[in-house]
């Protein structure tokens, strides 16, 4: 499988306008022929930080969901590969999320789409 899968940070960056998105970033989001994915994990990590009121997104994660698939996105499931994947990875990063979207990236061969430079560390 080739195509990029998205970190959440960057999803919502591209949602907001935020400029902290590099053109790069934008510009893999905004190309029809690039093949993108979405995990399920970043909608999780959305709810989250919507229920403890670290993010508002209008129609929350069901809205978040909803503009991406239908924005040409491939949702992705965490798969139980990409568990027993986490529990190989060094600890190079301790955030949960992103571990999962590291070990999802290394089981189907995607490049990850981030700005969190601890992400290159793993291969």
């Amino acid at each position: 499988m080739q195509g990029k899968l998205f970190d959440t940070n960057v999803l919502l960056w591209f949602l907001a306008g935020d400029k902290r998105l590099s053109p790069e970033a934008r510009q893999s989001i905004e190309n029809p022929f690039v093949k993108k994915y979405v995990s399920i994990a970043s909608a999780w990590e959305v709810a989250i930080k919507i229920s403890l009121g670290k993010l508002e997104l209008e129609g929350g994660t069901e809205a978040f969901w909803r503009i991406f698939t239908e924005g040409g996105f491939e949702g992705l499931p965490v798969s139980i590969e990409a568990v027993r994947i986490v529990q190989t990875l060094p600890f190079h990063h301790k955030d949960p999320f992103d571990r999962i979207l590291i070990a999802t990236a290394m089981e189907l061969g995607l490049e990850i789409v981030t700005s969190d430079e601890g992400f290159a560390k793993y291969r």
